[in-house]
């Protein structure tokens, strides 16, 4: 498995004109550059991911919990970005690497499997689809009708054997477009495959902002009892009194997911996790909420914000945040960002105020990508 992929995300998105660089704006249910990454990883034939990213960028990666990933700083250009990741791998022994742009996220595992299939015998592949419009090509003051089933429109990732594309990276151009303009220089061969339809450049903000926004709210309480385990956001707090519940009782995840089957009108969590069915005894909440996010993305949902109110007296909230956004957002596949927890007291009145309940209530937004 001595293949590796290389992810470019350096680029200044100045036509995207977002507060938010591009590679981190979010894009069904993820920032751009989560999408490449989780497909890399999935596809599970690379030893190695590695991340070029903008040196301003800095703080948008802190928020993404990207891990098994090397993240280095880019160049000025994309050719010189894109070099520092081959020079990074250079003694690693790499066979094959793949070259992809951020700005591409609709990719296929099945696109990735075609291209290493098909650098059994090349040295280069290069996906591409066809052109749909007539196109002419200016030259000073000339202009030409060029053949509509001659050209070509490149995408990205493309393949490469390493020693080849590095021998021709080292002394390239600085300004080329991408990797297969240094083969069609020097009259190498350049295998081009079908290429994917949906595989399309994010270029404008326009391209990501046109999706309904759909909310839900969750409400769960538990009462607390002794000898029972407490569980808040899918994280073990020490206590002496514990959640009483059919599950492992966490109020959290439990609000969680009723807030996002409301928010996709998918029910709630009593019809989708019985409290009569016994393979649901003690079960930990960590597995319903993983279940709930397959199934509402299989559906074409994707989580856009999770509010969450923790209402306790005791214990305090607050030095448990950090810890409880990360695991959430690892469980929902969401940038910590996209995530907010609040706790909030009765002021010592009622069940909860005497610490013999908690209660937790959600607010979640989510986007539908089949409108």
């Amino acid at each position: 498995m001595n293949n590796c992929f290389i992810l470019l995300a350096a680029g200044d998105s100045r036509r995207f004109n977002s507060k938010i660089p591009k590679p981190y704006y979010l894009y069904k249910g993820k920032s751009l550059i989560k999408h490449s990454i989780d497909k890399a990883k999935k596809f599970k034939k690379f030893s190695k991911i590695i991340l070029v990213i903008n040196k301003k960028h800095k703080k948008n990666i802190k928020n993404l919990n990207i891990k098994n990933t090397s993240i280095i700083i880019g160049g000025k250009t994309r050719a010189e970005s894109s070099l520092k990741a081959l020079k990074l791998i250079k003694k690693k022994r790499i066979k094959n690497v793949f070259i992809h742009d951020a700005a591409r996220p609709n990719f296929s595992v099945k696109l990735l499997k075609k291209l290493l299939n098909n650098l059994k015998k090349n040295n280069a592949v290069v996906p591409f689809i066809n052109v749909p419009d007539s196109i002419k090509y200016k030259y000073k003051k000339n202009t030409y009708n060029l053949k509509r089933e001659n050209s070509l429109l490149i995408q990205t990732p493309q393949a490469y054997r390493y020693n080849d594309l590095y021998s021709l990276a080292k002394n390239q151009n600085p300004k080329i477009q991408d990797e297969s303009t240094l083969f069609i220089q020097k009259d190498l061969k350049v295998k081009f495959i079908k290429g994917e339809n949906s595989n399309y450049k994010i270029t404008y903000k326009n391209d990501v902002n046109s999706n309904k926004v759909y909310y839900g709210i969750g409400f769960d309480i538990h009462r607390l009892v002794p000898n029972k385990k407490l569980f808040l956001g899918g994280l073990r707090i020490k206590s002496k009194l514990g959640t009483l519940g059919h599950s492992d009782g966490d109020p959290v995840l439990h609000a969680i997911i009723d807030a996002l089957l409301g928010a996709c009108k998918m029910g709630d969590i009593g019809e989708k996790f019985s409290d009569k069915k016994k393979k649901f005894k003690n079960i930990r909440s960590t597995i319903l909420l993983s279940q709930v996010i397959n199934q509402i993305n299989k559906k074409k949902f994707y989580i856009n914000n999770i509010d969450i109110n923790i209402i306790t007296q005791s214990p305090k909230i607050k030095k448990y945040k950090k810890k409880m956004t990360k695991i959430i957002s690892e469980l929902c596949n969401v940038s910590t960002n996209q995530i907010n927890i609040k706790g909030k007291t009765t002021e010592k009145l009622g069940l909860i105020g005497k610490e013999k309940a908690i209660a937790c209530e959600v607010i979640a937004s989510v986007l539908n990508y089949n409108e």
